[in-house]
């Protein structure tokens, strides 16, 4: 598994850092209060992009969504650690 030397919660943190280095800010809310089905997604708010996590979410799910949605972008020109690199 790519990413295999970082613990879950380190990768996620890294997937974090990586995301705001492609100026793509990363919020967690609780959906559970929402009382309609919510999922965690991109958005783009006055030109800013936003990756909304439901915090309630596992560890390793989180890290997958972040994973496919920093795919989506160019990511060519910021540095990437190697065993983040990995999941791309």
């Amino acid at each position: 598994m790519a990413g295999k030397n970082l613990k879950p919660e380190e990768l996620y943190r890294h997937l974090k850092e990586l995301a705001e280095k492609m100026n793509i800010i990363v919020c967690e809310q609780s959906f559970k209060k929402a009382g309609i089905p919510v999922k965690s997604g991109l958005c783009k708010i006055r030109g800013q992009d936003y990756f909304i996590m439901n915090k309630d979410l596992p560890i390793r799910k989180k890290n997958t969504l972040l994973t496919e949605c920093l795919n989506q972008f160019s990511h060519e020109e910021v540095f990437i650690l190697p065993a983040i690199r990995e999941l791309f």
